[in-house]
């Protein structure tokens, strides 16, 4: 038997119960994984919330890191004893141990352990594609990127620094202004305390930036529309504060013939030729020390409701794990 959390209804934090089952063995192409470290990502709460639908009851949670127990049929790339992680689906990571398939997974580098690559492979993967393929960012631009102190966030803060940019970042406290700059942004707005539309024209001289990374979402959007100069592009990819209001296209007609798009990691990692480079380049950066994921919270897996609550409250700074 193992222990995993388990909901039956959609709702708030409570909703979510430990309970124990029994994993069973794995089918044809997939593993059975004893996890040692479990990614806490907000798009546990949108699956936990119903904001994504999923069959219940059913499982949360979509990252993770550990060692193959065994493997089914079919699966000729893993075998057991292997040190993989995953970023991807079905959901059910918040689990001791899961059965699940072998797809998303790929192995670790000896030199990175089970909690770094629980805490980089969604948010660090995330990064990748923004930074690299969905708006591929040149040395000496300058970009905002809202949530600077989050666990994408200050991922992102090292990666624009480490290719030479200029990255303008929002906070809600001093604290994780002070967190960011360490991290590598280049300039801190807390917007609790100033326009960050006006202090980012005054930043660019009136021009604006090339793009705008927003993962917050109702609260931002339109001022971040504001932030851009022509022929930018809006990257909306989260909305922790609600989702976008609907809005005219003349929008961004009006403010310059704007782009916008609103990717989610699991298209851009759907082949698998690409889900192997991108984890390749997310850990090479981390080998060669260019990118130091912050820790910031540790909860036990029996504690993912406090976790969640956490999150909400927006209360994190950095990556935080669940421990099985």
């Amino acid at each position: 038997m193992t222990q995993q959390i388990q909901i039956s209804q959609t709702g708030g934090p409570d909703v979510m119960q430990l309970v124990n089952q029994d994993p069973g063995a794995p089918g044809p192409g997939e593993v059975r994984l004893r996890q040692h470290a479990i990614g806490l990502n907000y798009i546990d709460v949108y699956f936990r919330t119903g904001l994504y639908p999923q069959s219940l009851p059913g499982g949360l949670g979509l990252e993770g890191a550990g060692e193959i127990e065994a493997v089914g049929e079919g699966v000729e790339f893993l075998k057991p004893g292997d040190r993989v992680a995953y970023a991807g689906g079905p959901t059910g990571a918040y689990a001791q141990i899961r059965v699940m398939p072998a797809a998303p997974l790929v192995k670790i580098p000896d030199d990175i352990n089970f909690e770094t690559a629980a805490a980089i492979m969604l948010k660090g993967l995330t990064v990748q594609y923004l930074l690299r393929r969905t708006f591929r960012v040149q040395t000496g631009q300058t970009i905002l990127f809202h949530a600077a102190a989050g666990g994408v966030g200050l991922l992102a803060c090292q990666w624009a620094n480490a290719l030479g940019v200029r990255m303008i970042g929002t906070v809600g406290d001093a604290h994780k202004s002070e967190l960011a700059k360490a991290n590598g942004c280049a300039e801190v707005i807390n917007y609790n305390k100033e326009s960050f539309v006006d202090r980012v024209r005054e930043l660019t001289n009136g021009e604006g930036v090339p793009v705008v990374y927003d993962s917050v979402g109702k609260s931002t959007f339109q001022d971040s529309l504001d932030c851009l100069s022509p022929l930018g592009m809006m990257v909306s990819f989260g909305n922790a504060s609600g989702a976008v209001p609907e809005f005219a296209l003349s929008e961004l007609t009006r403010r310059g013939s704007l782009f916008i798009t609103r990717p989610r990691l699991f298209d851009y990692v759907a082949k698998r030729q690409d889900l192997e480079s991108m984890s390749q380049e997310l850990f090479a950066m981390v080998q060669q020390g260019k990118l130091q994921p912050l820790i910031g919270q540790r909860y036990a897996l029996a504690d993912a409701a406090q976790a969640h609550k956490d999150l909400e409250a927006r209360k994190l700074t950095g990556s935080a794990i669940l421990l099985p």
